[in-house]
């Protein structure tokens, strides 16, 4: 491993991934795990590899962005699981492995192989995650999970947007990413488990349940109101005035959290202490019964105030606020630049390509990038060199029979 690693000293050091997962929520887990020094051995298609490899902007020649977003700290072996050979491989690469990921269909694991009980026998404390759409004990079982299907049977396209729009997906892919942090911290907690029993685990994650528990209180508000909750859009459904609202010079966010910060708001931000003594507004919960009066209010009042004006005045008052940033400014920003999280990666075709770092700080330091997002099969000869001893001869055979590919 790198030196940065042996400094940092990342938690997941020893600890060996086999992903074979595709597209996006397997690939989240997978990522998450190697951010924090797992050794993630990626399984891709020798000849297509990922899916995602095709999805968003080309990078390379078997990069691209959408593919980049979530396999960094991955090494990219290309096999065809298809084959005999193929299997072999994997099964004589699992005894050296902790932990396996897969999203194939309900059954389709089993079928090439590779299913819980098949690899339990080659490894018995194996962390075995699979991530499928629905319940693998369920009657839909046999459907295959997209985030915007679930985004939509979730009810949470129901919640988006304002009340004036049709439903609304969110602007990523959010089951998919919800799904594969929750299956990183389940295999996290079936890693520890295993180090005090000695049990292997099966994990097993949904998309529709994880796109049920994004919803979270609007859900249960849901529940308790026997239907959908309205859709405030940029607003706060509890809180007023907490939301979106536009300067005379660009859009701000402004969180008035309590009557004390209204209070300030009012006296210090926009010099209006007479709305204070208007009974309609005197707490949160008679702003909220009044929400319609007060933000027309608001709205022309704040439209009267150059941006950097209020800014500095909500500052001053202690007035949570923030400048609305488009998604390369805020990328590009001096905040970005300073918490290093964008960073420039070496590539073999495109000479570097900007890649986001981990989200994670440990110790005082962000994780590093130990490997950037891997060329198809860029890993597939040192991999199986180092962990199979498979010799030069027999790797070029396979090569030329479509088993493998290699770099």
């Amino acid at each position: 491993m790198a030196n940065g690693t042996q400094e940092l000293g990342l938690p997941l050091q020893g600890v060996r991934v086999l992903d074979l997962a595709r597209v996006f929520a397997g690939p989240v887990c997978g990522q998450a795990l190697g951010d924090f020094g797992a050794e993630v051995i990626k399984v891709e298609h020798p000849g297509r590899g990922d899916d995602t490899r095709d999805w968003g902007l080309r990078i390379g020649q078997t990069e691209t962005t959408y593919y980049n977003s979530m396999n960094r700290n991955k090494r990219s072996i290309a096999i065809d699981l298809q084959t005999a050979d193929g299997l072999k491989i994997i099964h004589d690469l699992l005894p050296q492995c902790d932990v396996v990921i897969h999203n194939f269909k309900t059954g389709g694991a089993e079928k090439l192989g590779l299913g819980y009980e098949q690899l339990k026998a080659l490894k018995p404390d194996l962390i075995y995650c699979a991530v499928a759409g629905y319940d693998a004990s369920g009657p839909e079982a046999s459907r295959p999970g997209y985030d915007l299907v679930i985004q939509g049977e979730a009810g949470l396209m129901m919640i988006n947007g304002d009340a004036s729009m049709p439903p609304l997906r969110f602007g990523v892919a959010v089951v998919d990413l919800m799904t594969g942090m929750s299956a990183a911290q389940a295999v996290l907690a079936a890693l520890f488990r295993r180090e005090r029993t000695g049990r292997g685990s099966l994990i097993e994650m949904a998309l529709y349940d994880c796109g049920l528990a994004v919803a979270g209180y609007c859900g249960l508000d849901a529940l308790k109101l026997g239907h959908d909750p309205v859709r405030f859009g940029n607003a706060h459904p509890s809180i007023v005035p907490y939301g979106m609202y536009e300067a005379a010079d660009g859009p701000l966010i402004i969180a008035v959290g309590n009557n004390g910060q209204f209070e300030k708001f009012c006296r210090q931000v926009i010099g209006r202490p007479d709305i204070l003594q208007d009974p309609r507004f005197c707490s949160n919960v008679d702003r909220i019964r009044h929400r319609e009066e007060l933000s027309q209010m608001l709205m022309e009042l704040i439209r009267s105030f150059a941006r950097d004006v209020l800014l500095e005045q909500m500052t001053r008052a202690g007035i949570p606020c923030g400048r609305v940033l488009g998604l390369h400014e805020a990328l590009t920003s001096e905040r970005t630049r300073q918490g290093h999280m964008v960073q420039e990666m070496p590539h073999p075709v495109a000479g570097s390509t900007p890649v986001l770092a981990p989200h994670y700080r440990l110790d005082g330091q962000r994780l590093p990038i130990r490997y950037a997002p891997p060329t198809l099969g860029e890993g597939t000869r040192e991999v199986l060199q180092q962990r199979l001893s498979i010799g030069e001869e027999q790797l070029q055979a396979w090569h030329e029979q479509g088993v493998l590919r290699l770099p």
